[in-house]
């Protein structure tokens, strides 16, 4: 894989439920993880090693953004979800990589600025479902 640009690294929000997905605008720096919990089965008989349960444990992903205000519709749509406590389709898309979609629930959403700077927002997001993905 070659060198990728980090603004090609999106965070897409379903803004209708319509499965119409939109980027959500002025971001500066996206953060992606997914996890995965382990399920130790290691045993008298494990010859002193720690052995595993494949494809046992809880998988999740978290995402995170941060950036300056650009899109009233985007925004408008993040403070919905998080207030009213819903888990809306997103899409994450990972250039060179793949578009990780599924619900994702808002939780954390911060606001900051200076008397002579712009206004800041970060966003927080932790997978609320299975979430698909299809390599690109």
């Amino acid at each position: 894989m070659a060198a990728q640009n980090g603004k090609d690294l999106l965070i897409k929000l379903d803004l209708t439920g319509a499965g119409q997905f939109e980027t959500i605008a002025g971001l500066r720096a996206t953060r992606v993880s997914f996890n995965a919990e382990s399920v130790d089965v290691t045993s008298l008989e494990s010859a002193g090693w720690r052995e595993l349960l494949g494809g046992a444990g809880v998988k999740s992903a978290a995402i995170s953004g941060s950036g300056i205000f650009r899109d009233a519709d985007t925004d408008a749509r993040m403070r919905a979800i998080f207030f009213d406590g819903m888990t809306p389709a997103f899409q994450i898309v990972i250039p060179d990589f793949g578009i990780v979609e599924g619900p994702f629930q808002v939780t954390g959403l911060e606001y900051a600025g200076s008397q002579n700077g712009e206004a800041t927002f970060e966003v927080s997001l932790a997978s609320a479902g299975q979430l698909g993905f299809v390599a690109i």
